[in-house]
């Protein structure tokens, strides 16, 4: 049976694309476009449209679709599309799978740490409460539509993730060039933890996880050892063989430069442990940062 992927474009949909093919899985890739290819079949979710046929007997659907969050500047108009390509799209979703005969034994879909809010020092893990702010609403809202499939006996899965690291993209590959000209610095105080998982520990999590039936719920997809933002800005610029800049970019210039997402999204602490992951036995390839960044660069 096959594996529907939503997202299958993106940086983590396309490396569990390609993992579960080379374990011989068979993947159908939902677009938002006319299909390309045999693989892949067409659905709109703003117009609710989607194939049931295709849904129909899959043995699970990885939900990974939705506006990326530091894509663009944010203004009011495109907060409304984060919201909207997330919790419409995943609404869509498990309205359609509630008219299955044969629906998936799981529904994983993304959502993210900053489900948590700013918490500081403190360790966190899957039974912290809901933070505060827009982010931590739109988890809530994200995770609030997936938890739904349950009422269709479907298995839900939430999967909190941190910053996934990867060369080919996503926030590691926007700054690399900046580090490789010996200009990273760490970002405002530099004190907020970052929560991290190489792509590859990312996918192997989520095979992990499909085949546990007893993993459900919300799971933190992040390494067991997060860092300072001042400890991560140094262990790049050493793996690179670089120097940092001694004085830390200050708040109110990202939020210059960034807009609302600087204050959001890079400056809040996410101190987040991946207890569900490592209480049902799931073992990282990479626990350490220096380690993780060798792998990855």
């Amino acid at each position: 049976m096959a594996i529907i992927v939503t997202g299958a474009s993106g940086l983590l949909g396309s490396a569990l694309t390609r993992a579960l093919r080379e374990r011989g899985r068979d993947v159908v890739r939902f677009v938002r476009r006319e299909p390309r290819a045999a693989d892949e079949v067409s659905w709109r979710p703003s117009e609710r449209v989607v194939d049931l046929s295709a849904l129909e007997g899959a043995d699970a659907v990885v939900h990974l679709a939705g506006a990326s969050i530091a894509g663009r500047r944010w203004n009011d108009a495109y907060k409304r599309e984060l919201v909207r390509s997330r919790v419409e799209g995943t609404r869509v979703l498990v309205d359609a799978l509630g008219r299955l005969s044969r629906p998936p034994e799981v529904f994983l879909t993304a959502s993210g740490v900053d489900f948590y809010g700013d918490t500081g020092d403190q360790v966190v893990d899957e039974s912290h409460p809901r933070g505060t702010g827009f982010l931590s609403d739109l988890c809530e809202q994200w995770e609030g539509e997936a938890r739904r499939a349950a009422e269709a006996g479907v298995r839900s899965v939430q999967a909190r993730t941190g910053l996934a690291l990867s060369r080919r993209g996503g926030m590691l590959g926007r700054v690399l060039p900046v580090f490789r000209m010996g200009l990273g610095a760490p970002l405002g105080t530099g004190r907020q933890y970052w929560s991290w998982i190489t792509v590859d520990d990312w996918v192997e999590a989520v095979l992990h996880v499909l085949a546990n039936p007893d993993v459900e719920g919300p799971v933190n997809f992040t390494s067991p050892r997060p860092v300072t933002n001042a400890e991560f800005t140094r262990k790049l610029g050493k793996a690179l063989g670089r120097s940092t800049m001694p004085m830390p970019v200050p708040g109110f210039a990202l939020a210059l430069g960034l807009g609302e997402f600087a204050g959001a999204g890079l400056l809040p602490s996410h101190r987040v442990l991946p207890r569900k992951l490592t209480d049902s036995g799931y073992r990282f390839a990479h626990t350490g940062l220096d380690d993780a960044l060798s792998a990855v660069l």
